[in-house]
């Protein structure tokens, strides 16, 4: 906690929240939203029913009004106050971003299982998912946690549930077992399970374990290995490659060319992150090859809409500096 009893230029400001039960969420249980206020600014906030005091030094109390503010208008609109939410309103604070929130939030993609809304967290997530909408080919390149295959598994989702699709297929490259699966154990099934469950595992959260059973019995779904998207043409679709940074050349140029009428295709990776022991990523080379097509939109999503943890946003940071501090030396 801040202490500021021997220090001049100190001021205080008081917080009205006039609904009590948005004072409880603005504050949070046992005032943990407003912990994490003072985590990232040099203030004391002393909360007392549905009112609070900011005190501190004048600038550091003015940005935390107008984070409150802010927080206290996406309540209002509708938008539940998590953690993830507040961290972000706390960073665009921090650079000087008014942006309204609820500009991102409001635009709910799909109702996941449990009645869980997914939404945009961020304005690069949302430009994201505008790029989606608008074209037939998006690639997402960036950072762990920003939300590149949730988002797109989502909006694939919601295109299914629309009609715009009948199936959805999802791939990634098995490069552990450098795309060998014969040589490895078991049947189909059990081969290809450890290198897609990441693609399970998000599915489940979205659809819940009934519905997305239904929908692989039914060939709905598909979850497979980029292996074996060779030979196909995909119509009707919405195919998703995650973890693209580790396709060759080739396997990239394979997958794009199967894309048939009235699919979307979606393409995720993080460039920093290539486990290939040779040649080049296609992710890296696509970049330039279809930088200039129109109906293809590359989307770049920075630390700044990490949406996990914050410790990694702050490991993503870290290890940038390290790099550039390499490429120096």
């Amino acid at each position: 906690m801040q202490d500021f009893s021997d220090q001049e230029n100190v001021v205080q400001h008081q917080f009205v929240v006039e609904d009590n039960s948005h004072a409880m969420q603005l504050f949070g249980q046992g005032d943990r939203h407003l912990d994490l206020v003072e985590d990232h600014f040099p203030v004391r906030l002393v909360s007392r029913g549905n009112e609070l005091t900011i005190i501190g030094p004048p600038e550091a109390v003015g940005q935390v009004k107008r984070l409150l503010e802010r927080l206290q208008s996406a309540l209002l609109s509708g938008n539940e106050l998590t953690e993830q939410l507040i961290l972000y309103a706390i960073n665009l604070t921090r650079r000087g971003d008014e942006n309204p929130l609820e500009e991102i939030y409001d635009d709910t993609i799909i109702t996941a299982a449990r009645g869980k809304r997914i939404a945009p967290m961020t304005k690069g997530q949302r430009k994201y998912i505008e790029a989606m909408r608008g074209n037939p080919i998006v690639f997402a390149i960036g950072p762990a946690g920003t939300g590149k295959t949730y988002l797109a598994m989502a909006q694939a989702n919601a295109a299914l549930k629309s009609g715009a699709v009948s199936r959805i297929i999802l791939t990634r490259p098995a490069v552990e077992a450098g795309e060998h699966l014969g040589f490895l154990p078991g049947d189909l099934q059990e081969k290809v399970d450890p290198y897609l469950r990441p693609l399970y595992d998000a599915l489940y959260d979205i659809l819940g374990a009934a519905r997305f059973e239904k929908g692989m019995s039914r060939g709905i779904i598909e979850v497979a290995p980029l292996a074996y998207m060779r030979g196909r043409t995909l119509d009707d679709s919405f195919i998703i490659l995650d973890e693209a940074q580790n396709t060759t050349t080739e396997q990239m140029k394979m997958f794009l060319t199967r894309q048939g009428f009235g699919s979307q295709v979606v393409v995720t990776g993080d460039v920093t992150q290539i486990d290939l022991e040779r040649g080049t990523s296609g992710l890296v080379q696509v970049q330039e090859i279809l930088k200039d097509i129109k109906g293809i939109e590359i989307v770049y999503l920075t630390e700044r809409d990490v949406v996990r943890h914050p410790l990694v946003t702050e490991i993503i940071k870290a290890y940038e500096r390290y790099d550039r501090k390499q490429d120096e030396d």
